[in-house]
């Protein structure tokens, strides 16, 4: 039996990273064999990927070749054999990451997403995506003071942040059955009973 594909999307700042541990731990109670993984990397190439996009300047469709060439190798490495074995498979980030940032953030043409997005992983998509929203200026601020220093894409202006965010929402709008949207602004124990309450329904 096929597992189930989850993913957590949001700004940098947003708190999904926070709640990525209690989501799988929830999992795991429930007696689902659990494969964390995330985006960009989630593989050895993916990861020596992932420095570079975090790093280095490039053009933007440089940028989108570079992060969906890591996708088509985690798909193929972890993603695909994980759902086959019938595992659940928690990511943090995924496909709706690029339509927000290098779509909605940079303004690549959404065509040429949808080419790279149906060419890369065909017909699987996420069977849930969580994303946690949160006004831009709190986002910001968090990611401001994180204490430690920022990539490049964390260095951008608040104006960027209003893109990635706009597109994460109509991405949502779009796809009500698949992408359920969490204040993220609310309390981590607020959150972590939605969260359970998320689960509950998937899980039945």
């Amino acid at each position: 039996m096929r597992g189930k594909f989850i993913t957590l999307e949001g700004l940098d700042g947003a708190g999904k990273s926070t709640h990525l541990a209690h989501l799988v731990e929830l999992l795991k109670g429930r007696g689902k064999t659990v494969v964390q993984t995330r985006e960009p990397g989630g593989t050895p190439l993916g990861e020596k990927l992932r420095e570079i996009l975090l790093s280095e300047p490039m053009h933007l469709e440089t940028e989108a070749l570079l992060m969906f060439a890591a996708r088509r190798e985690h798909l193929a490495q972890v993603i695909v054999p994980a759902l086959e074995r019938g595992d659940w498979v928690v990511c943090d980030r995924f496909t709706d990451a690029s339509f927000a940032y290098q779509g909605g953030g940079r303004g690549l043409d959404v065509a040429k997403l949808n080419v790279l997005e149906t060419w890369v992983q065909g017909n699987l998509n996420p069977d849930l995506t969580l994303l946690f929203d949160v006004p831009t200026d709190v986002a910001f601020g968090r990611v401001k003071n994180m204490g430690r220093e920022l990539d490049r894409f964390e260095q951008e202006k608040a104006e960027f942040f209003e893109r990635v965010r706009a597109a994460y929402l109509q991405r949502a709008r779009f796809a009500p059955q698949r992408i359920r949207v969490l204040d993220g602004a609310k309390s981590v124990s607020e959150i972590s009973k939605m969260l359970e309450e998320v689960i509950t329904s998937v899980c039945q």
